[in-house]
């Protein structure tokens, strides 16, 4: 029980930081290329009580970083309405890379939060802790984003990227994307391509600090 108290302190804040920016950017982003949806819904804030999905921004990271070497988990999906944006086609890149884009931010962030704590002789290494939690929290989610699959931010800026009789077949897959999600996972196919991102964030933190 202990452990996991500990775990869910650890994790909290990163895990509201991580999923709140991200949710965040892309209503902003999405703003200056002419739509206001998310923002005339409230999205477009740092109060992660309007972003919070329970199941998905909650329990399934919890449970995940518990019992898995990496981190899954989601929040309510910012309203965006494409048609609304300036050109679509190539606006809809931006807005979709804003989430992924923040997450790399963050992680820099996270790793300057760790090297001013180590530089002014902080001990106590639950600070720590959770900076190193920020970054790899942070370094998943944005690969988790980036796979090319819709509707994650992957598949919309791929979807952006292709001419449009083949972004037209990929925007079709998007009604089974989260099944696709959940195949990779059980067959540990996703913890394949995510390691090698978890992996770079260890060791630029034992380098940097």
């Amino acid at each position: 029980m202990e452990g996991l108290v500990q775990t869910i302190t650890v994790y909290a804040i990163p895990v509201l930081f991580a999923i709140t920016v991200h949710e965040a950017a892309h209503g902003y982003v999405a703003r200056l290329f002419g739509d206001n949806t998310a923002y005339a819904a409230g999205r477009v804030t740092l109060n992660p009580l309007k972003h919070i999905d329970p199941l998905g921004t909650i329990v399934v990271p919890l449970v995940m970083a518990v019992l898995s070497p990496f981190m899954f988990g989601w929040a309510k999906p910012v309203p965006v309405s494409f048609g609304q944006l300036r050109r679509p086609k190539r606006d809809m890149i931006w807005v979709a890379a804003a989430g992924p884009g923040s997450n790399l931010l963050m992680a820099i962030l996270w790793l300057l939060f760790a090297k001013a704590l180590v530089l002014s002789g902080v001990e106590e290494r639950f600070f720590l802790m959770v900076a190193a939690v920020g970054i790899q929290v942070n370094l998943m989610l944005m690969a988790l984003n980036l796979l090319p699959i819709p509707p994650l931010d992957g598949g919309r800026i791929l979807v952006g990227i292709l001419p449009h009789r083949l972004a037209w077949h990929v925007a079709r897959i998007e009604p089974y994307g989260f099944v696709i999600l959940l195949v990779l996972l059980f067959t540990n196919t996703l913890g394949f391509f995510i390691q090698p991102f978890r992996w770079f964030g260890n060791t630029v933190l034992e380098l940097f600090i």
